[in-house]
């Protein structure tokens, strides 16, 4: 298990090496730099050959990318195209804010996710699956912006229940951002709960017309022994991937959300980012993004193989 562990550690390594190498040579080839993008008109002469200077722009590509990969190692992502932010700093906060966000809607939307998939599983083709099935297609052909700006309209301008928007800045406590943050866990976890429930219900489905489940009837062993004790634990373990992949689309994917919401998280920065040409930030957030989706999904693929031998022997052979 160790040896396998350290094989995915060292691949999940080199991914996000390369992954670096493809995001700095990504923002190497746009048109201008980091100082041309702060000074804009004042893009001249001594000013912009200083602030090149500054920020180290003046030095070989190669030579920047290693120093940049070697800080980034070390928790140091850089300095803001200002010349004055640190980038982990600004970063700490919103990768906070995104943490909550995703939290809020993981503890709502898996939970949900799972029950249902097993109920419409189990309950194949009848009345209720059905019902969920249908609200869950239609659910998932919603786009975010939509749903976002629908439960703004219901609820924060028609009945004015909850708020609209978030006024909160993005370094204000996490008990200040509610009640704030419902409408926008309500809408991320509408999206999750679906996708995870199309998987949980396809597993349970086929869990449940194998070939040890028939025989299991067969021998006489109560329905809700067989369902808990040897379908479930086997249906559920596609989950954890899937899982995976919605935490990793939560801290870096939910760009709509935070934007339409007025959240202040990492997707908000990532387009602020762009739209004042920060090209440090927009770098130093891609790759905190890509580590994450490698990371998460190792992280997943390790939890699958000890939840189930079969595949941790077969990953040994090859």
């Amino acid at each position: 298990m160790l040896q396998i562990l350290f094989r995915r550690l060292f691949l999940g390594f080199v991914t996000v090496v390369v992954v670096s190498m493809i995001i700095f040579a990504g923002v190497e080839i746009l048109p201008g730099d980091a100082c041309t993008a702060f000074l804009e008109r004042e893009a001249k002469g001594l000013i912009l050959e200083s602030c090149r200077e500054d920020l180290g722009l003046n030095r070989p590509a190669v030579e920047r990318y290693f120093d940049w990969a070697w800080n980034a190692l070390q928790g140091d992502l850089g300095i803001s195209a200002n010349g004055k932010d640190s980038i982990a700093s600004l970063v700490g906060a919103r990768l906070g804010n995104s943490l909550l966000l995703a939290v809020c809607a993981l503890s709502i939307g898996v939970p949900l996710a799972i029950i249902l998939g097993i109920v419409t599983g189990l309950w194949r083709d009848k009345p209720i699956d059905l019902l969920i099935s249908t609200s869950v297609i239609f659910a998932m052909t919603i786009p975010e912006f939509v749903s976002s700006t629908v439960l703004i309209l219901v609820f924060s301008a028609w009945l004015g229940w909850l708020p609209g928007i978030v006024l909160t800045s993005a370094s204000a406590p996490i008990s200040e951002f509610f009640p704030e943050i419902i409408l926008p866990v309500v809408v991320l976890s509408m999206v999750m709960t679906a996708h995870i429930l199309r998987m949980v219900r396809s597993s349970v489905i086929e869990v449940m017309g194998s070939d040890y489940i028939q025989m299991a009837t067969l021998k006489g062993v109560p329905y809700w022994r067989m369902v808990f004790l040897h379908a479930l634990p086997n249906a559920l373990l596609p989950a954890i991937n899937i899982i995976a992949l919605t935490i990793a689309w939560l801290l870096g994917g939910v760009v709509v959300v935070e934007v339409v919401f007025n959240y202040p998280g990492l997707g908000r920065m990532m387009i602020d980012s762009i739209s004042d040409r920060d090209l440090p930030v927009v770098q130093a957030l891609a790759l905190i993004v890509a580590t994450v989706y490698v990371f998460v999904n190792l992280s997943a693929d390790m939890l699958t193989m000890i939840a189930n031998p079969r595949l941790r022997t077969l990953y040994t052979r090859k």
